[in-house]
């Protein structure tokens, strides 16, 4: 096998080059005239881009005018580039990972010293024993793009660019032979104005030159470069035309070839050794000229002989290993199933081959392939072991370099597109699997060419890596940070619960961006525009996602920059709502904005008030009223709810308290203690504090708690609730029938009423419906358990009679009362409440 040159050996030295303002047709015509496929666009001496004849095929010519563009215009950029001292097998794989056909070669400092392209990998790779192997057929991959003769430029041009091929094959009329259009000579045209010819055949190269399948790569290779084209038709043996090859399909095959060939050596190496093992003689002179580590070893496991490359790999001379066994090679990486499964293999197959690490003498740990093989004699007895074993450190360094090529971005090690994709695509099966969401957002920083134009792209580098480090940290373990390329970054949230933890961590995102960035003399200010799009409600599938984002984020732009946008407008403002209504309840009680309603309970049997309801309300100075519906759970979310739940407490105690020294009849008072609220706090201690400041007597306080909480701990619940029967205060089960109790819990644990959930009552109508059988099955459990039974949400009296032939113990609703105020419940303590009952 040939060694390797480097591309400084290889690369074009002369670089062909314009200026950001020069003309297409200029550039044109430079690259047609020196046959150039690519010239580099200069500025103030640095390259900012480079245009080849791919990107000719992007031209309008349906536009005269849009050949007198500034080449600027039309430019790729950033510009790909490969250092000089890269190998040529290095700069195959990049070709091939990247799917560019030009690299502009830099040296140490970062300056352009040539250009290479793929025709000079393939020419000078040096491989031509591997090309002599493979014939035409084997590298053609992909379909010809075929047009007519007649077909106008501007088809052919957009059938190669759909194709995503360089060249097309014209088919002649009228027995005409076949020619070929490329994409030089697409440039060819725009050097001549952007002249459009009338139809493709004007322009076709005759006669197509052509090969037969059969032929040998290394052939074609050299049809090519003694022609001087870069492209052959290929055919079957009687003559149809099937297929074209270019450099870039044998650059494919020879990485292929490449690895395939380093395989069958390895194994011709291994086949060797246990040919040579009847020769003990010519074993030996075998062993100790290999340059892979050999240990023969006993039945028994004990090392009998060891060449000298052992002792380079290892460190061990020869004198301090025989008759030892090979454990004292053993790193500790690998545990004891994993050496019992090698024997295990090695007595049934009778060789094992596989990657370990092993310690060298001085202690460092390193990887190894080794082979081991079970020498027999003629009787089929175990005569010796004999293990070969090659250094593989430098292999696995590759093999990194080349994942991380493939994977991850050079300048910043954050994943790239490819890395990201594969990633958002699980993610996406993952959500459509368990039915959550998840969100992507797309960021962009706002000015930065302007650092680039200024400074140059060493700060604008750093800047680049700085910002890649603070995205990192914003995000939770399992989310993913990419950088697609230039200052776009993408971040995935692979499982969000609300679409507001998105928007929150745009808003952490864009605080940490806007942070001064400190690089070398410069304290630089940079800002960032982020786009978010949310699965399933933005798209299902990735490049619906990206794309959306993408929109979004130039929408945020659009508006100010520094800022973040939702691809869905309405989803936009529900967020930017949810995040106002968060930050306004943080300060709520702080700022005295919640107040307590009271919505009285009435005994069916004399109409008078015996209890009343202690409700919760916001009023936001600015939002006005907010239902408990909007902000209980986000008080749950945000772990504000035991907090808001003390107040309320302690304040309907006081109010409670207060109305008794009125002299008014003396009623309980009906407190909700959420599940959060139950699971986090110590409600016995909470209850006493509450009883004690207010003066309030143990009896008259009710705590209502839902099914829920019964459910979550069982024996803890029960605990807590003979606790507060100890005290004397009274507890009742609110929306019984919701939840998923079992009858049996209700036996065990002290409680003192149940009350029916409003969603049964309201579909009583006229005592025949389901709701009517429900509610019957409801009051006559609670009597049964000696309970109460109390019906919430209570609106006519038609249900209130009902009710009452049921024998209900108490109603709540409208009918009796709408939550009012402390103030305006005095007047209904001495009313009659149910005049009729």
């Amino acid at each position: 096998m040939t060694t390797e040159h480097t591309l400084d050996r290889i690369a074009n030295r002369e670089i062909l080059s314009c200026m950001p303002e020069t003309p297409i047709v200029e550039a044109a015509r430079q690259m047609a005239s020196l046959r150039c496929s690519s010239i580099v666009i200069v500025e103030n001496g640095l390259p900012v881009g480079i245009w080849t004849e791919r990107d000719a095929l992007a031209i309008d010519f349906t536009n005269p005018a849009s050949v007198r563009r500034p080449i600027s215009t039309v430019m790729s950029k950033p510009i790909k580039t490969i250092h000089a001292s890269t190998s040529v097998g290095d700069a195959g794989v990049r070709f091939q990972m990247e799917g560019v056909r030009h690299f502009v070669v830099i040296d140490d400092a970062g300056h352009p010293v040539g250009v290479v392209t793929q025709s000079d990998v393939i020419l000078r790779h040096g491989v031509e024993h591997f090309l002599v192997l493979r014939n035409v057929a084997s590298a053609i991959k992909r379909p010809m793009v075929m047009i007519g003769d007649q077909a106008p430029l501007t088809e052919a041009v957009a059938e190669m660019r759909a194709g995503q091929v360089d060249a097309a094959v014209v088919m002649g009329e009228r027995g005409e032979a076949p020619g070929i259009i490329t994409e030089r000579d697409v440039v060819r045209i725009i050097a001549s104005g952007g002249e459009v010819p009338a139809r493709v055949g004007l322009i076709a190269s005759r006669p197509l030159i052509s090969m037969n399948k059969n032929d040998s790569l290394l052939a074609a290779r050299n049809m090519l470069e003694e022609r001087h084209i870069r492209h052959l038709a290929v055919t079957d043996d009687d003559g149809t035309l099937i297929g074209l090859l270019s450099f870039s399909d044998i650059l494919a095959t020879l990485q292929y070839e490449y690895v395939q060939r380093l395989d069958e050596a390895l194994r011709e190496r291994d086949e060797a050794l246990l040919k040579s093992r009847k020769d003990l003689h010519l074993a030996r002179k075998v062993i100790e000229a290999s340059l892979d580590g050999i240990i023969i070893c006993s039945p028994q496991g004990l090392i009998e002989f060891v060449n000298p490359s052992f002792t380079l790999l290892t460190g061990y001379a020869y004198d301090e290993v025989i008759g030892k066994n090979p454990s004292l090679l053993k790193s500790g990486r690998h545990d004891e199933t994993f050496y019992r499964a090698m024997w295990d293999t090695l007595a049934a197959e009778g060789v094992w081959q596989g990657e370990v690490w092993n310690r060298r003498k001085t202690g460092e740990i390193y990887p190894e392939w080794l082979t081991i093989n079970v020498i027999r004699d003629e009787d089929g007895r175990i005569t010796q072991y004999a293990a070969v074993f090659s250094d593989i450190t430098e292999r696995k360094r590759t093999e990194e370099r080349i994942k991380n090529l493939a994977y991850f971005d050079v300048l910043t090690g954050l994943p790239n597109r490819r890395l990201f994709t594969d990633r958002l695509q699980i993610a996406i099966a993952n959500a459509h699997r368990h039915d959550h969401q998840l969100a992507i957002m797309f960021l962009d920083l706002d000015l930065f060419k302007r650092i680039n134009d200024s400074l140059g792209h060493g700060i604008g580098d750093r800047v680049l890596v700085e910002t890649a480090n603070r995205l990192s940290h914003c995000v939770r373990e399992g989310d993913t940070v990419a950088r697609l390329g230039g200052d776009e970054f993408v971040v995935l949230l692979p499982e969000i619960d609300h679409i507001e933890d998105a928007a929150k961590l745009a808003e952490r995102i864009i605080a940490h961006v806007k942070m001064p960035f400190q690089v070398t003399d410069h304290e630089l200010y940079v800002t960032t525009s982020i786009g978010i799009a949310v699965y399933p409600d933005d798209g299902t599938t990735a490049e619906t996602l990206i794309k959306n984002a993408d929109t979004a984020m130039y929408r945020a732009k659009d508006l100010g920059r520094n800022a973040f946008q939702l691809y869905t407008p309405a989803m936009n403002a529900r967020s930017f709502e949810r995040l106002a209504m968060e930050s306004a309840l943080r300060h709520a009680l702080t700022r005295n904005e919640f107040t307590l309603v009271y919505q009285g309970k009435v005994n069916l049997v004399n109409g008078q008030m015996s209890g009343v309801e202690a409700l919760a309300r916001w009023r936001h100075p600015e939002m006005g009223m907010v239902s408990p519906v909007e902000f209980i759970p986000l008080a749950e979310n945000m772990g504000l709810i035991s907090e808001i739940g003390a107040w309320a407490l302690k304040a309907a105690c006081h109010q409670c308290k207060s109305w008794h020294e009125l002299g008014l009849p003396k009623v309980r008072i009906a407190v909700n203690v959420s599940t959060l609220q139950f699971r986090e706090g110590d409600i016995p201690s909470l209850v006493t504090e509450a009883l004690a400041e207010s003066g309030l007597e143990p009896h008259y306080l009710e705590l209502e708690i839902t099914e829920s909480v019964l459910m979550a701990r069982v024996d803890d619940v029960s605990q807590v609730l003979r606790d507060l029967r100890a005290m004397g205060v009274h507890v009742s089960i609110d929306d019984f029938g919701t939840g998923y109790s079992s009858l049996s819990y209700l036996k065990k644990i002290p409680i003192d009423a149940l009350k029916i959930d409003r969603s049964f009552v309201a579909d009583i109508e006229d005592g025949t419906g389901d709701g009517a059988e429900i509610v019957s099955t409801i009051i006559d459990l609670a009597h049964n358990l000696k309970l109460r039974a109390i019906a919430e949400g209570v609106e006519t009296a038609e249900q209130a009679d009902f009710l009452r032939s049921k024998g209900c113990d108490e109603i709540q609703g409208y009918l009796v009362s709408r939550p009012v105020s402390g103030e305006d419940l005095i007047s209904l303590f001495d009313r009659d409440l149910l005049p009729g009952a």
